[in-house]
C-alpha cells in the first residue's frame, strides 16, 4: 500500500481520467482485501466450532469459539483483562523506548567509528545469537520478578535489532550523496543528521516495526516465567489450571495488542517516510 503523499504524487503525474480510474481500482482492491480477511476468519471460526459441536474434537484440548468468547467477556466484565493488558503494554513500551534510543544511538556511533565496529562486531554476533528464553530465568534471578526483569528481558531482544538495523542503514548511505555533501562543506554533525540518519531511516523503521513486536514477546516470556500480573500471567495461569478457553482468551488479547502496535508503528512510518512507497498493509 502506497503512502498518502506518494499516492498523491502518482495521481498528479497522470491525466485526471486515469487518476480517477487508478483511485477506484485501489478502493476496490482494499474492499476485496477486507472482505477476504473477514471471510477467512469467519471460516476458521465456523470450522473450529463445528469440530467441537460435532464431537470430533474434545473441547478440553482446543476449547471452542463460544467458550473463548464467554471467557473473554467474563475477564473483560470483571476488569482483570483490561488491567492485565495495560500492565503488559506499559512494560513493553518502556522496554521498547529504552531499547530504541540506545540501539539507534549505538548503531550511529559504530557507523562513525569503523575501528570499534570491527572490534565489537564478533561480540555483537555472539551475544545476539544467545537464546533469550534460556537466559530469562537468570535475568529473573538477578533482578527479581518485578518490572526490571521484564524490561531487561525485552531489552535484550530489541536492543540488538535496532543496533544492527541502524548500523547497516548507516553503512549503506549512497556514496554519491556522501561525496556531494562533503564537497559542499558539510560538517560531521551535518553528515550525521542530514545525510546518514535520513538515509538510514527506512532501515531504522524496519527495526522499530520488528522491535515493537519483540518487546511485547520479551515481556510476555518474563511474565509467563515469573509474574502475578499481565497477559503472560493470564496465559500461564490458565494453562496451569487446564483452562484452554482462558489460554485462548489471553492469546487473542495478546494478538489484538500486537495488531494495534503494528497499526500505530505503520502510521508513524507513513507520516515520517511519506516519500517512500510502502508495500505493507495492516
Amino acid at each position: 500500500m502506497m503512502s498518502r503523499k506518494a499516492e498523491q504524487q502518482t495521481l498528479t503525474a497522470v491525466p485526471p481520467r486515469r487518476a480517477r480510474t487508478y483511485s477506484r481500482s485501489r478502493n476496490r482492491m482494499a474492499r476485496r482485501v477486507v472482505i477476504a480477511r473477514t471471510l477467512l476468519i469467519v471460516a476458521v471460526l465456523v470450522i473450529w466450532q463445528a469440530l467441537v459441536s460435532g464431537g470430533l474434537v474434545d473441547p478440553f484440548w482446543i476449547s471452542s469459539p463460544v467458550l473463548v468468547a464467554k471467557e473473554l467477556w467474563s475477564q473483560a466484565s470483571s476488569g482483570t483483562l483490561v488491567s492485565d493488558i495495560g500492565i503488559t503494554v506499559f512494560e513493553a513500551l518502556i522496554a521498547f523506548v529504552i531499547s530504541a534510543v540506545l540501539g539507534i544511538a549505538s548503531g550511529l556511533l559504530l557507523a562513525r567509528s569503523p575501528f570499534w565496529d570491527m572490534v565489537l562486531a564478533p561480540l555483537i554476533v555472539v551475544v545476539n545469537s544467545m537464546p533469550r528464553v534460556a537466559i530469562a530465568p537468570l535475568i529473573i534471578l538477578w533482578f527479581g520478578i518485578g518490572l526490571a526483569a521484564k524490561v531487561i528481558t525485552a531489552f535484550t531482544l530489541v536492543y540488538f535489532i535496532l543496533l544492527v538495523n541502524t548500523l547497516n542503514g548507516a553503512k549503506n548511505v549512497d556514496n554519491d550523496i556522501r561525496t556531494i555533501a562533503l564537497l559542499m562543506g558539510a560538517s560531521r554533525k551535518d553528515m550525521l543528521f542530514k545525510v546518514t540518519l535520513p538515509s538510514a531511516l527506512p532501515w531504522i523503521f524496519a527495526g522499530l516495526n520488528l522491535g515493537l513486536t519483540y518487546s511485547l514477546l520479551g515481556v510476555i516470556v518474563a511474565e509467563i516465567l515469573s509474574s502475578n500480573e499481565g497477559l503472560g500471567f493470564v496465559i500461564a495461569h490458565n494453562a496451569g489450571n487446564f483452562n484452554t478457553a482462558g489460554v485462548f482468551a489471553g492469546l487473542i488479547a495478546l494478538s489484538f495488542v500486537a495488531w494495534v502496535f503494528a497499526i500505530v508503528m505503520r502510521t508513524i512510518e507513513s507520516r515520517l517516510l511519506s516519500w517512500k512507497p510502502s508495500t505493507t498493509s495492516a
